[in-house]
């Protein structure tokens, strides 16, 4: 069969063994050593060989010869192996050098299967076939079937069985790769990190098969000598865990790119909100049923069917502020049947201990959810179409699943009433303190009893300074705008505006904070003053929960003030438009003492005039 038989296996194999003793032991060899010698004997010809043809045959051969030897044999021992040649590995390499990895591995087992398939066809119509008998003597059945001799040679053929079942399995593998080689490594990145094996892979098949050749010898001649099979059993049971592990990788991977494509071609045009669900949590149209949180029973997906649906998509770590923050909007939706909110738990792989933390966290929504069953095979479209980055997102659909939102979770938050603290200023020292101590207020056992939350958001010094091109200078600028095109008009500044002055008078002070809840500004205030009243927090929390957050916030801001009210400045530019005559300070009813300054940025601007 090609250039290589089963004589030539046992006959190689006995005439190096002696060779090899003393020699550098295979079986520890790094893997790179032995691709720089594998590959040595490799003619990249590509031989036309029907190679799987042939596997599919000899694996026939095989699966039935393996079974055969565990019907002859009672199977009560552990299965590892024994040592053999690397010389004769390299010799069969030689001979089979024009041909694919696959087809060395398929030939040198196909090789191995006419004799060992030969054998135990011999032993198992030994006692009925006189033709089978006959030749069964020339090949010693006899010696194997005997009760004694069986009991002798038992354990030994046990191992050399399962390590032809373990090494046909993984040469299976080696073909399965190679057929799922055929898809781009940049849809299937795990591709990438599994075909350089294959070399080795197939190395590590064929030396196990010449040990399995030499290990039938000696039982076959009931020699007292055996070979140890049980580093090679242990070499092929690593590979064949990783390629199992991989290939299945990779098929999770292929699932991934088609029901990627498949979603981006099912929302070019209106489909069924139900169909596109399908396509983006199931794989091949395996359709489980969702969890309704709030009855605790299995319901058909048929719920969302012809309904505007939130996708409210999370990693397992997620806050009980942030499912919080879909309940308000749950109880607005329940009373109507448009509209259903789903939970799709994101996980890549999932564990005993994850599917812990999922059931707590399923047991906190009243919404319906995705079981764990399987990773979500829209993944890759969920991170690339709708930016998923682990953190919650709420992508809100149209019963023909038109994606109105990719991302409603930051304004259901912002229509709560959430407090959303806005600070900044010239230090960035109070600015890091002032951070630190709210988000320590905001995660005071007081505040989450009274449901108080709190969020911030920083407007300090960034990386351009404060120039008119910065976001920082922009922000001052439209502040600027709004309070002098208010305060050329003849009316009575409004309090919003009242609180963009305060704000203003703050633009060169060493801290300064908006506390605002929704869309509406609470006060603003300086940042000697905020940062002692979040200091101080410890004497007024106590009366949060009687009287609220914001208005223990603001009388203990003006307790403050009484013995410590900073001066206030306004700039005004003169690019601003027409100054006004008066300007009444934003904390107390006088009216603001007048200055002329001068300011220098020493950027291009106004010149002095001389000429």
């Amino acid at each position: 069969m090609a250039t290589i038989t089963n004589k030539m296996l046992l006959a190689t194999a006995q005439s190096v063994q002696q060779a090899v003793k003393g020699e550098l032991n295979v079986l520890t060899m790094p893997d790179d050593q032995i691709m720089n010698q594998i590959y040595a004997t490799h003619v990249h010809a590509d031989e036309k060989f029907d190679a799987d043809s042939l596997f599919a045959v000899t694996e026939n051969i095989l699966k039935r010869a393996t079974l055969l030897v565990d019907n002859v044999v009672l199977m009560a021992c552990k299965a590892p192996g024994e040592e053999i040649a690397h010389k004769t590995t390299m010799s069969i390499l030689n001979k089979l050098s024009n041909y694919s990895w696959e087809a060395k591995a398929a030939l040198t087992l196909a090789a191995f299967a006419l004799d060992y398939g030969d054998f135990w066809l011999l032993v198992q119509l030994h006692s009925s076939d006189q033709l089978a008998k006959s030749m069964g003597i020339l090949r010693r059945v006899p010696t194997i079937v005997k009760r004694p001799d069986l009991q002798k040679y038992g354990k030994a053929i046990v191992e050399l069985n399962n390590l032809v079942k373990a090494t046909l399995e993984l040469i299976d593998s080696i073909f399965e790769l190679d057929n799922l080689s055929v898809h781009d490594p940049k849809d299937v990145p795990a591709l990438s990190t599994v075909m350089d094996r294959i070399p080795v892979d197939s190395y590590w098949a064929i030396i196990t098969l010449v040990a399995c050749t030499t290990q039938m010898c000696c039982i076959s001649g009931n020699e007292d000598k055996k070979q140890d099979l049980s580093p090679f059993a242990n070499k092929i049971n690593i590979s064949l865990n990783f390629l199992k592990r991989q290939i299945k990788l990779i098929h999770q991977q292929i699932d991934e790119m088609e029901a990627y494509m498949k979603l981006k071609k099912l929302l070019r045009t209106p489909t069924e909100i139900m169909e596109v669900f399908k396509a983006l949590i199931f794989p091949n149209n395996d359709v489980q049923p969702l969890i309704d949180g709030a009855t605790n029973k299995l319901v058909s997906i048929e719920v969302l069917k012809k309904k505007n649906v939130l996708l409210f998509i999370s990693s397992l770590d997620i806050s009980m502020d942030e499912i919080s923050v879909l309940k308000p909007v749950y109880d607005g939706l329940r009373t109507k049947d448009q509209c259903k909110i789903v939970w799709i738990p994101v996980v890549e792989q999932w564990t005993d201990e994850l599917r812990k933390k999922f059931e707590m966290l399923r047991s906190k929504m009243p919404w319906y959810i995705v079981q764990y069953f399987s990773p979500v095979v829209g993944i890759k479209f969920i991170k690339a179409e709708w930016n998923f980055k682990n953190k919650p997102i709420v992508v809100v659909m149209n019963p023909l699943s038109r994606v109105e939102h990719t991302n409603a979770f930051h304004l259901i938050r912002i229509k709560q009433d959430k407090y959303i603290f806005f600070y900044g200023g010239k230090d960035n020292e109070w600015i890091q303190q002032f951070a630190k101590k709210v988000t320590a207020l905001a995660n005071d056992p007081v505040m989450k009893d009274a449901r108080v939350f709190i969020e911030l958001y920083c407007i300090g010094k960034d990386d351009k300074g404060e120039d008119d091109f910065s976001i920082l200078g922009r922000f001052w600028n439209k502040m600027e705008s709004f309070f002098f095109s208010k305060s050329q008009k003849k009316t009575e500044l409004d309090g919003v505006t009242k609180e963009i002055q305060k704000l203003l008078s703050y633009k060169n002070e060493s801290g300064w904070a908006v506390l605002s809840k929704g869309s509406r500004v609470v006060f603003t205030g300086h940042g000697t003053t905020i940062m002692r009243v979040v200091d101080e927090f410890e004497k007024w929390k106590g009366y949060v929960s009687e009287l609220g957050f914001e208005v223990c916030f603001r009388q203990y801001h003006d307790k403050v003030l009484e013995g410590n009210r900073p001066c206030c400045r306004v700039d005004i530019p003169i690019g601003a438009g027409k100054a006004p005559e008066h300007v009444h300070c934003p904390h107390c009813p006088r009216v603001m003492e007048t200055y002329i300054s001068f300011k220098c940025c020493h950027v291009d601007g106004a010149m002095n005039g001389l000429h």
